[in-house]
């Protein structure tokens, strides 16, 4: 067996990136930056108010001064009036302060409170003197023209996007999302609203790993159930079009695990046992076509811990993404169980607070599907540990 580590930088050894498109921002969301994003000009444009309130010179604006208003100036304006001596003119949040104001007195700071009146006044009393700069937010202060606004390699979210148009741009270089098949293989397969005979079982595989791999930034292109049938998957893997095929069942030493029979030796893909509990039988590589092929088991909590620990961070990666690991922590055991020698174990978890625990009293049993809707959490025990205790320090990776 291989152990885990060695079999993610496999898989991380053969993912590339998508390519890069183009795409304006409205199509951008949840996308990964593929170049730099600079802005066009400073952030500010321009010295503008902080407040809705009044342009001064701060040394006519002492407590109790009288000062005549000379202009009106709205956001969205052009204009820089002049302002003497003992003179004021109205400004509004975010419009350009005259050249000659040094500092802006909010309306609450004169004598007509908050009142905003639609003809402006012809005189205001300071009512709390301001320091010079005041409620002025210099041109350039957030960044300078040419400066990186949005660096590559960020997966862009609302605020990314708001700092890329704040930048001037509504265009931008991204990795095309990839396009992902997801197949189910086994002859024991029914839709789940069927009712199953003798040996038959709900598929369930398809529906966790469409949403998995969706919930990862990926397109989902194909979702189809196949039986044991090597005629049927391979016709079905010669009609798929994407970047990464996902397959979950047949990838063991059975004698109708078909995707091992139709897939070992295809491109670099090959087959082998994986040094972890659930998930031991793994398969992976790039098949004739370019493509990636993850050949994973059938059961669906092996299907689980297998894409959390292989195919969401190639996914990632593939999406031009560097922060391919969900977070991990240290938590406290709050029960002992017992840990597969020599494998590392993914144990589904419930955090509760500094402790972690089992989500079912089953363990980490490949079949034991209702523990998956319990947990929010995966606890990574060491191949060396073949027995957590009650108190001991746990690994966690935190999926939720």
């Amino acid at each position: 067996m291989i152990t885990v580590a060695e079999h993610r930088d496999r898989v991380l050894a053969e993912t590339t990136p998508t390519p890069v498109v183009t795409v304006c921002l409205a199509d951008a969301a949840g996308l990964v930056l593929a170049a730099d994003v600079a802005s066009r000009w400073p952030t500010p444009l321009f010295d503008n108010s902080g407040m809705d309130g009044y342009a001064v010179r701060a040394a006519d604006a002492g407590e109790g001064a009288v000062l005549r208003v000379v202009a009106d100036v709205p956001a969205g304006s052009g204009a820089d009036p002049a302002i003497g001596v003992g003179e004021a003119a109205r400004i509004m949040t975010g419009a350009p302060v005259p050249s000659d104001a040094d500092a802006v007195v909010p309306l609450e700071h004169t004598d007509l409170g908050t009142v905003i009146t639609a003809e402006v006044p012809a005189t205001i009393t300071i009512t709390r003197a301001p320091r010079v700069g005041a409620h002025v937010r210099r041109a350039g202060e957030d960044s300078a023209a040419g400066v990186v606004a949005v660096a590559a390699g960020q997966n862009l979210g609302p605020w990314q996007l708001s700092s890329i148009a704040s930048a001037g741009h509504t265009m931008v270089p991204v990795h095309r999302a990839p396009r992902v098949a997801v197949i189910s293989t086994g002859s024991e397969l029914i839709d789940p609203a069927g009712e199953p005979a003798r040996g038959q079982i709900p598929e369930s595989n398809s529906v966790l790993l469409a949403a998995a791999v969706r919930a990862a930034g990926a397109d989902v292109v194909r979702v189809v159930t196949v039986t044991d049938d090597e005629t049927a998957l391979r016709a079905l893997l010669d009609d798929v079009d994407a970047d990464a095929v996902i397959l979950s069942g047949g990838a063991s030493v059975g004698a109708f695990d078909v995707v091992k029979a139709v897939l070992d030796g295809t491109g670099t893909v090959t087959f082998g046992p994986v040094a972890m509990q659930p998930g031991k039988p793994q398969g992976f590589g790039t098949d004739a076509s370019g493509r990636l092929v993850f050949g994973l088991p059938g059961n669906p909590v092996s299907v689980a811990a297998t894409f959390e620990a292989f195919v969401r961070p190639a996914l990632l990666a593939m999406a031009g993404r560097s922060d391919i690991d969900r977070p991990r922590v240290t938590r406290t055991a709050a029960t002992g169980w017992r840990c597969p020698a020599g494998r590392t174990q993914f144990l589904p978890a419930v955090l509760d607070g500094d402790t972690i625990r089992p989500a079912t009293a089953g363990g980490s049993g490949s079949h034991l599907v209702t523990s998956l809707a319990l947990a929010h959490a995966l606890a990574v025990v060491p191949a060396e540990t073949d027995q957590v205790n009650e108190g001991d320090a746990v690994e966690v990776m935190v999926l939720s």
